[in-house]
């Protein structure tokens, strides 16, 4: 009986040493995140604060600069936890109309059709600009030379018409060349996600020509005439076309501004509608922005559909051709005011403070339109 009661003393001490240090060591105690979906409200982080968490996916056209805004807000705002999946702009509209996310980042508007479905239920808030920039890995062309390429010519090399770098006519654009040009396939990459970066490059295309425009059209996904002869590769969002034109000489491609930046890659020098050859640059951006201003209605819970058309080849002698607004969309209401205090919070701050962290290839929207942007942020509130 001694030995029995002296094993039992033993356990209880372990146990209740056990409680005690469980106790007195808060730190191993870890919050579990809230489940996907946008119904997901507060959470505790490892060190018990609450915090409002806001879930986002859609558009990687911007995804570098909203990753960069998210880490600066955040450590100014730690009490706001934000989540954005880059997966592009119809995965992004997807999710947020399935109630997946909180909100959706995508390039395009809603379409007429689309937003006259939701009328008065959905903001649209454009909040960045950026431009497409055309690509290219050409390793015998002098790195310090920039590519002349026109709006048709492209047009054509898409079309799969043009097949050699050495084509006649993309030596009579780059006369200096002389010689240089190979004679090798030229490689297209696009897209092969629901994209919002191919439809500003395709409304770009049937802009420029009547051809595209009747044969393959505007869209998020279109079917690559080059496919068809075995020269188009599809990549997934603008982080995989950027990698797959690094790795793959004498290929073209297009992808937003910033990730030519970033993986130093090649870039063509495009012909504006004054016939110009620009390469993407602020100052291009800016002139777009300013051509296009007077076209955009003056309310989130307007008709932004035709918002691209307008910025998109754009008039003026140092305007670079494609350039576009990317936008946040969020519901006018939602059920948790937590939720909302903190969705009103991140957008005003993209649109005010978020101005002084832009990132090289990226342009902050017009100061007086962000005012008046970050004003009717007040529209989102709390009902059913």
């Amino acid at each position: 009986m001694k030995t029995t009661y002296a094993v039992i003393t033993v356990t209880a001490i372990i146990l209740v040493a056990i409680v005690a240090c469980y106790i007195a060591a808060p730190n191993y105690v870890t919050s579990t995140e809230p489940s996907t979906g946008a119904e997901s409200g507060s959470s505790a982080n490892s060190a018990g604060t609450s915090y409002v968490l806001i879930q986002g996916s859609g558009a990687t056209f911007p995804l570098l600069q909203i990753e960069y805004w998210i880490a600066k807000f955040q450590s100014m705002n730690p009490n706001i936890k934000i989540s954005y999946v880059g997966k592009g702009s119809g995965a992004g509209q997807k999710d947020f109309f399935n109630h997946l996310v909180d909100f959706a980042g995508s390039d395009p508007p809603l379409s007429r059709d689309v937003w006259l479905k939701y009328k008065g239920k959905v903001l649209q808030i454009p909040y960045l600009v950026g431009a497409v920039a055309i690509v290219y890995n050409i390793p015998d062309i002098p790195s310090e030379y920039h590519l002349k390429l026109t709006g048709d010519v492209i047009v054509r090399i898409y079309m799969g018409n043009i097949t050699y770098w050495d084509d006649l006519e993309i030596k009579k654009l780059n006369p200096e060349l002389a010689g240089k040009l190979p004679h090798k396939e030229i490689i297209v990459i696009h897209r092969s996600d629901a994209s919002g970066t191919t439809q500003i490059f395709t409304t770009f295309l049937a802009k420029r020509s009547m051809e595209w425009r009747e044969k393959v059209g505007i869209g998020k996904v279109v079917e690559w005439p080059v496919d068809k002869l075995g020269r188009g590769i599809g990549a997934k969002g603008n982080p995989g076309v950027a990698q797959v034109i690094k790795t793959t000489p004498y290929s073209i491609g297009y992808l937003e501004w910033a990730y030519a930046l970033r993986e130093n890659l090649s870039i063509a020098a495009i012909d504006n509608r004054e016939g110009e050859f620009v390469l993407p640059s602020m100052k291009g951006i800016q002139s777009a922005i300013k051509n296009a201003l007077p076209k955009l209605p003056d309310d989130p819970l307007g008709d932004w559909s035709g918002d691209l058309d307008a910025i998109i080849d754009a008039p003026g002698g140092s305007t670079y051709p494609i350039v576009a607004w990317t936008h946040l969309l969020v519901w006018k209401t939602y059920s948790d005011q937590a939720k909302v205090n903190a969705l009103r919070t991140w957008i005003r701050w993209v649109l005010t403070e978020g101005r002084n962290y832009i990132l090289p290839g990226y342009a902050p929207m017009p100061e007086e339109l962000a005012a008046t942007i970050a004003k009717a942020v007040d529209e989102i509130g709390v009902g059913k």
